[in-house]
């Protein structure tokens, strides 16, 4: 077997999906299904149990999973020190986040490290942040911008980069014949809110403390579509304030100003503590620095 197998490998046990799969791994469904079968007949055991609708571990290859996700972070320490022993680093590490943390903080993160180690190469994947931490620790990526949970994972290393506030927002124009000066998220006005995450469970020990049952009415993912589903007018929301500031539909919503405020969001980068052995990972998070200048005020 070879790494480019088992990143194969880890590409299909994360996502339990041979299309999603085969396009994480840049090769054809039939080709990866040919890898996979390779694989099974090298280790002697079959690895996944698949039939026309499903895709799941067996047994041997939830052992098999362990192995690979240690040998490929092997293989990184190894092949990095020894470029480390040729001279200047070189090679490539993976980042996720989502489009709103794109915007908000990759310029000055990348400008400043691509001008420090310009022979490695950046991989960027966008999606939803709730995806970030669970991505980094399934080894599909060496660091993740995202906002930090109440309880970080084991194995977790988290570096604040900013601080956003939580924010209630309304349509600009009222709702149901009110004003936008008379809206609150009291229980009888409808609420548009994250399915889960951080802010999801931030917005949900408000009501609780409050004593107030939410009318809820739609649960959706990724902030963006909170911002566009207030805008058109079905409710009040709540989102970070860095995803309003870079929204084009911000001028069609309205912040309230809502006592006691949410507890703000705490973004920063994550990534595997036994990752920053690597010289590679190590030479990256060493250019981070929290930026003590931001304040919820800012942002």
């Amino acid at each position: 077997m070879d790494i480019k197998q088992l990143k194969q490998f880890l590409h299909l046990a994360d996502t339990l999906h041979f299309g999603r799969a085969s396009e994480a791994s840049h090769i054809s469904p039939s080709a990866l299904s040919r890898s996979i079968k390779q694989l099974e007949e090298e280790v002697g055991a079959a690895l996944f149990e698949r039939d026309n609708r499903t895709v799941s571990l067996t047994p041997e290859g939830e052992i098999f999973l362990s192995y690979a996700r240690e040998s490929l972070s092997q293989w990184d320490t190894v092949r990095t020190q020894l470029v480390e022993r040729t001279g200047e680093l070189q090679g490539e590490i993976s980042m996720y986040c989502s489009v709103t943390a794109s915007y908000s903080f990759l310029f000055n993160i990348l400008s400043r490290f691509r001008h420090n180690y310009p022979k490695i190469e950046i991989k960027l994947h966008t999606g939803d942040h709730e995806d970030a931490i669970p991505r980094v620790l399934a080894g599909d990526e060496d660091f993740a911008i995202t906002a930090k949970p109440d309880s970080l994972p084991s194995g977790i290393a988290f570096k604040k980069i900013a601080l956003s506030p939580l924010l209630f927002i309304a349509p600009k124009q009222g709702l149901d014949g009110r004003d936008v000066n008379d809206l609150v998220p009291d229980g009888n006005t409808p609420m548009i809110l994250s399915e889960s995450g951080v802010s999801r469970k931030r917005v949900d020990r408000w009501f609780k403390e409050h004593n107030i049952k939410p009318l809820i009415y739609a649960q959706v993912a990724g902030n963006e579509a909170i911002v566009s589903m207030v805008s058109l007018g079905f409710g009040i929301g709540v989102v970070p304030k860095i995803v309003l500031d870079n929204s084009p539909l911000a001028g069609a919503v309205e912040v309230l100003q809502i006592k006691p405020q949410l507890k703000a969001f705490e973004v920063g980068i994550v990534t595997l503590e036994k990752k920053l052995k690597s010289p590679l990972i190590g030479a990256f998070w060493s250019q981070l620095g929290t930026d003590e200048s931001t304040t919820e005020g800012e942002l």
